[in-house]
């Protein structure tokens, strides 16, 4: 128990000594339905409904990863003090990482924000500006987990609360000792901690999550995924994201093996472990590492990646377009089995899984993008993705390190606006915007050393300017270089032939080509239009490389790309 002078600094943030984050708890946010009276997250009464959470696997106490920091949901009862609103407060926090990742929501109908500092044990700080998104009015595509009540003193309301995660960059190297909220009305901290730096981890596999399909029903089946590692190593682990889901899954066993063919397992398949137990449950929103396995990983090869679904799945987070047959089993666990026999059904999207890591390795580099780094028209079971060929070239060669190569690639992506809205089943599959997902599908992604962003096809056939998309594209890499990442981009390729690629569209993608060749914005351009372009018509695609639609290169247009990349560029 603090002594009356040290809880009274306590409570202005005036401590001796930084004090874990719950000493500081000043706000209820969180109450019972039968008596929303308990609590007032808004100072008008309104409340998060405790049994939302608990339905969406947030429960008291309950750790929840999420872009890859450990946070911890309160351990308080509906009623009870659960949050802090930053005030100047000095908390105890420890460890060295990337970043330091808050569990925050806003309250007062706007984006709040404000900046601290971070106190590190050798004697520095640092400064950060942390917004938090309203609770309220927020955007969906940006929240860790929406939920579907709000309580007032009047009743319950059928309104989405919505909580975020919120990562900013820390000094990296140096162990931290606390952390300094900001002083901002109306910004309410849940949970904060440092999100480790992946040493000795490197992306090799990773697709990101573009909406949630109505599936199946999968009740009792085994999901077979096949995937391509770019980079190999001696371990291994697997990394589930339930990103936009309003409901937990479930995950009863999971193995991992090298691809024969098909469905067959080269050798038997090894079991994986999550925190030492068969399986996870990984709540709404968050994501699930499996324990690192010794296992080794071939470079350029396709993987099993097998799980067990015990209960009944309706709707999963997917990524669409694999361009890869996996495999769904007749029911029961059959993870660990080599054989094909179980696997009667092909599957085209990759469920729940988002990455594969592996040991050692310089780190990863990202490619943001849309249909034509997801690999649309592409082979399929082929691996003829402009990644896949960049991937294999990095491998050939001994000029630059053998970095890993994550395909963030998304068919239907544009970058500034939202196709998938974030929340909910929906049958459009093409993601929320690149600006949107960054944090989650470059910032959080293993190791990541540089990102390539090649979007905007998609936007400015969608009728978004050329001033829009700029706008856009510098908020990307100001945010890449904030968080140390060398941030390349690539210019949009000729589609001059395609129904939607009118004369208008031409004058705006030449537009944003020139801005990302002379603004200075990136530290390299890859100039994908000048190496696919027809010479003697250059705002249509060179005939070899078409695959036939005019907007996608087939295999030797994907494979010119990755040729035209200098390798050099790639290395911070």
């Amino acid at each position: 128990m603090l002594a009356p002078a040290a809880a009274a600094r306590a409570a202005d943030g005036d401590s001796a000594e930084p004090l874990p984050l719950e000493r500081f708890f000043n706000s209820t946010a969180v109450s019972d339905a039968a008596r929303p009276g308990l609590a007032d997250f808004d100072g008008l009464g309104a409340s998060l409904p405790a049994q939302d959470l608990t339905a969406a696997g947030w429960a008291p106490g309950r750790a929840l990863t999420v872009q890859g920091a450990r946070l911890t949901w309160p351990r308080r009862l509906p009623g009870k003090p659960d949050n802090v609103l930053a005030d100047g407060q000095t908390v105890r926090v420890g460890g060295r990482g990337d970043a330091l990742a808050f569990l925050v929501a806003g309250t007062g109908g706007a984006d709040v924000s404000g900046t601290g500092s971070v106190s590190y044990r050798n004697g520095t700080r640092s400064s950060y500006t942390l917004t938090a998104p309203d609770w309220r009015t927020g955007p969906l595509a940006t929240k860790a987990v929406a939920l579907p009540h709000i309580n007032t003193p009047a009743g319950q309301l059928a309104e989405q609360a919505r909580l975020y995660v919120v990562t900013v960059p820390l000094v990296r190297g140096l162990q931290v000792a606390s952390v300094q909220l900001p002083r901002a009305a109306g910004l309410h901290v849940f949970a904060l901690a440092v999100r480790g730096a992946d040493r000795g981890w490197t992306g090799s596999w990773a697709a990101a999550t573009s909406g949630i399909p109505a599936v199946g029903p999968w009740s009792d089946r085994t999901v077979r995924l096949v995937v391509h590692t770019s980079v190999g190593g001696p371990r291994v682990r697997l990394r589930f994201d339930n990103t936009f889901a309003a409901a937990p899954v479930r995950i009863g066993s999971a193995t991992v093996a090298v691809q024969k063919e098909g469905a067959t397992a080269r050798d038997v398949p090894v079991r994986l472990a999550f925190r030492g137990a068969a399986g996870v449950e990984i709540p709404a929103g968050a994501q699930a590492f499996s324990d690192p396995l010794g296992f080794v990983v071939p470079p350029d090869a396709n993987l099993l990646v097998s799980f067990h679904l015990p209960g009944t799945v309706t709707a999963a987070p997917v990524h669409q377009l694999a361009v890869q047959r996996s495999y769904v089993s007749v029911a029961g666990d059959h993870t660990a089995e080599g054989s094909a026999a179980a696997y009667t059904k092909v599957l085209t999207r990759w469920p729940l899984l988002t990455g594969v890591d592996v040991s050692g390795g310089p780190g990863s580099v990202v490619l943001l993008g849309d249909s034509i780094t997801d690999g649309d028209r592409s082979t399929t079971d082929a691996n003829r993705r402009w990644p896949n060929v960049l991937a294999a070239r990095l491998l050939k060669q001994h000029v630059v390190p053998h970095y890993g190569v994550l395909n963030q690639g998304i068919s239907g992506n544009r970058v500034v606006t939202d196709r998938y809205p974030g929340d909910g089943v929906s049958t459009d599959l093409a993601g929320v915007s690149a600006l949107h997902r960054f944090d989650r599908d470059v910032l959080a992604q293993t190791s990541a050393r540089t990102a390539i962003v090649f979007e905007g096809v998609n936007d400015v056939r969608g009728q978004t300017t050329a001033a829009q998309i700029v706008a856009g594209l510098r908020e990307i890499a100001d945010r890449g270089h904030a968080r140390g990442l060398r941030m390349l981009a690539g210019t949009i390729l000729p589609c001059e032939g395609e129904v939607r690629c009118t004369a208008a569209v031409e004058a705006e993608r030449s537009a944003v080509n020139a801005w990302i060749r002379g603004s200075g914005v990136f530290d390299a351009v890859l100039d994908f239009d000048a190496a696919l372009r027809d010479p003697q018509h250059p705002t249509r695609m060179r005939s070899a490389y078409d695959s036939g639609d005019h907007l996608h290169p087939g295999d030797v247009g994907l494979a010119a790309m990755a040729r035209s990349v200098d390798l050099r560029a790639l290395v911070p």
